[in-house]
């Protein structure tokens, strides 16, 4: 067997990267779906938590803790499935908007959701955080990686 010349083991180092970023990409999506329809089902199966985080000019509480949590699951399930990736990390995206209001009435109102008090240095934190969820959505639902270019011939 031949030696691999510079090119060639150059080319032989960039496809390894690349099937390395393709795995992270795929147990990266896969761990924020799942995350998603974790974070959903206590939407059903606990509704009576979320009610403190609800402002109270919104109506139907109970009803918008459910629509919430059915799109997170559903969200989350599609991010996992090629054909409606691009579409559930958009409906994620807008989910996250929609419910950011009850997160500043979490903060602002200082709601108590569990017997421990509230920290507010970790209540304000909470916010920004909601920005790196929806970097998080974007990066393994929109995002146009190098690996997925290179794979459909694009440069």
């Amino acid at each position: 067997m031949a030696p691999l010349d510079d090119a060639d083991e150059k080319e032989a180092q960039m496809s390894e990267s690349r099937m390395s970023d393709e795995k992270f990409h795929k147990y990266f999506l896969t761990f924020v779906g799942i995350s998603y329809i974790v974070a959903g089902v206590p939407h059903f199966t606990s509704p009576e938590f979320y009610l403190p985080m609800m402002p109270p000019y919104l109506p139907a509480h109970m009803e918008l803790i459910y629509i919430s949590g059915f799109f997170e699951i559903i969200g989350g399930i599609g991010l996992l499935i090629p054909q409606l990736r691009r579409y559930a990390a958009w409906g994620l995206l807008a989910l996250l908007v929609a419910v950011f209001p009850a997160n500043i009435h979490l903060v602002a109102n200082d709601v108590q959701l569990t017997d421990a008090p509230n920290n507010p240095v970790l209540m304000w934190i909470r916010l920004p955080f909601q920005a790196v969820f929806m970097y998080m959505v974007w990066w393994s639902g929109l995002k146009e990686h190098a690996w997925q270019k290179e794979s459909s011939g694009q440069s």
